[in-house]
């Protein structure tokens, strides 16, 4: 079916925001917005054929606004760099902090937060926004054009393309939110999921990987095997769950990361990424707060699956390089599937 387009509301300053919403012959929809890339809305079927929406989101630009991430593009840089600072052919920059010592997720207002140049082509939304040199102290002018297609066979597909003036750091991502149950169905314990990753990255009391890449064997990030999350977060130490990067193939080829399901509606989903890592993220930081259609939000209500580049490549010499150059091209595909188990 075609992409259709409504208003969905206005931003404090009083500009309107666009929703487009794909459905396709499955009847499953996703509403998405120009303002932030956000995906507000995954509507797809349980075992019985009840649709639920499984996207953690709100109702207004208001919730959006206060919210941070929940469904956003994360861009310039996703994820975290450390201390707020790099080093790059010879010049030291100085980013916005704004988490704890780290800057995070792009900096005070990153790509989650402005405006996208939509337009459509048939079952394609693209969005394209042209960061200036400068922004949030990163260098160069940095032109992103992602690409949404939802298919019949039920998967979203995300396509990145960027280009840029100067030599700079680059890692782009989706931050949505999922709960298999149903956005506002609570705790996400009853998850089933399996990441297909032999290693992961260990952080310090920052967040910020320490530089070691670690094998999964013998330790509580081993989920190369289906784990019920209830069994395993709170094995993980520091009692704060997942918020690790979990580290897949090198190859650049789109490959299968993870599956989580949810044995109760028997729905699940994947994640295919040509990334060589996912950040998987069972939302303890996630604060009590209203969610759409009354639900409410709170810590391990959902998780994401943040296919990414490893965090703080750039501090670290020894993780894959980030650094997009002029006369380059950044490319990177990520999918979500979903289906429903008998």
């Amino acid at each position: 079916m075609p992409i259709s387009k409504d208003i969905f509301g206005k931003t404090a300053e009083g500009e309107a925001v666009t929703r487009y919403t794909f459905k396709n012959k499955n009847n499953v929809i996703v509403r998405i917005l120009d303002y932030g890339g956000i995906i507000t809305d995954i509507i797809v079927p349980d075992r019985e054929g009840k649709m639920e929406d499984i996207s953690l989101g709100f109702d207004d630009m208001e919730g959006y606004a206060k919210s941070g991430y929940v469904g956003a593009l994360i861009g310039r840089v996703a994820n975290r760099i450390a201390g707020g600072q790099f080093s790059l052919d010879g010049t030291n920059y100085s980013l916005v902090v704004n988490d704890g010592p780290n800057s995070l997720h792009g900096g005070t207002r990153g790509f989650g937060k402005r405006f996208w140049e939509a337009s459509v082509d048939g079952n394609k939304l693209s969005l394209k926004y042209i960061s200036p040199d400068g922004e949030e102290n990163y260098p160069g002018e940095v032109t992103l054009t992602v690409a949404y297609e939802l298919t019949d066979e039920n998967e979203l597909i995300i396509d990145y393309t960027a280009t840029s003036t100067k030599a700079r750091p680059v890692n782009f991502s989706s931050h949505g939110y999922f709960n298999l149950g149903g956005h506002g169905s609570g705790k996400v314990y009853d998850h089933v999921v399996r990441i297909n990753a032999d290693s992961f990255l260990p952080v310090d009391d920052n967040a910020i990987p320490t530089g070691d890449i670690r094998k999964v064997e013998g330790t509580e990030w081993d989920l190369r095997s289906p784990v019920r999350l209830a069994d395993r977060l709170e094995q993980v130490p520091g009692g704060k769950g997942f918020d690790h990067n979990f580290n897949l193939s090198l190859s650049g080829e789109k490959r299968l990361a993870a599956r989580i399901e949810h044995p109760p509606s028997g729905r699940w989903m994947e994640c295919h990424t040509t990334e060589p890592g996912v950040q998987f993220y069972t939302s303890f930081y996630l604060q009590d707060m209203a969610g759409k259609g009354g639900a409410n939000y709170s810590q391990f209500g959902g998780f994401c699956l943040e296919a990414q580049h490893y965090p703080d490549s750039i501090n670290q010499p020894s993780f894959p390089n980030t650094v997009l150059r002029p006369g380059e091209t950044y490319r990177q595909t990520t999918s979500y599937t979903f289906g429903v188990s008998c």
